[in-house]
């Protein structure tokens, strides 16, 4: 598997967000590997995005977001799940996207549709809360072989709140593909 390089991060967000779907996240703990296909994701774009938790501005909560790209930001909402995001662009921009969904490839048991799910499945939590993604424990991977696949565009899920940018397509996802969150 090759690792992805900080510099296919530091792109736009969107595009970078459709571009991480096929490729493996990869997970190495004394329990063992643990790899999934990200199948679905959403894009948030920074600090002008009514979405994005960098909306609200560079806060404790936000700082790794605001980092340099490369790095997961992980946060609890309701109290209960964590999310694993993946930061983009430059840094200051406040951009990341977000793993909505993963297919189990390797030593993965539980749940996988849903961010809060794939974390559980995955152990991942606020711990993880920037960790380079280009290391060599946590990492995402481009696959052997590239896939043929389309890719839908949605709205985001979630965000109602978010007024215009509620609306705007920049949740992706691999056609078909039975551990999508929901169609």
């Amino acid at each position: 598997m090759q690792r992805l390089s900080r510099s296919f991060y530091d792109r736009d967000t969107a595009l970078v967000a459709q571009e991480l779907l096929g490729k493996s996240l990869v997970y190495r703990t004394a329990a063992g590997e643990r790899i999934g296909k990200i199948v679905e994701v959403e894009a948030y774009l920074g600090a002008h995005d009514l979405a994005s938790h960098s909306a609200k501005g560079l806060t404790a909560r936000t700082q790794t977001m605001f980092g340099p790209p490369g790095y997961a930001y992980v946060y609890l909402i309701y109290g209960v799940h964590h999310c694993l995001n993946v930061v983009t662009e430059r840094e200051g921009v406040g951009a990341a996207v977000l793993i909505r969904a993963l297919e189990p490839e390797k030593n993965i048991s539980g749940h996988t549709q849903g961010p809060g799910r794939l974390c559980r499945a995955l152990d991942i939590d606020r711990r993880m809360n920037g960790r380079d993604l280009v290391s060599d424990d946590f990492f995402i991977a481009a696959p052997p072989a590239a896939e043929e696949f389309s890719i839908v565009k949605r709205p985001r899920i979630g965000v109602d709140y978010a007024k215009h940018w509620a609306r705007r397509r920049l949740r992706f996802y691999i056609r078909g593909n039975p551990f999508i969150s929901r169609p």
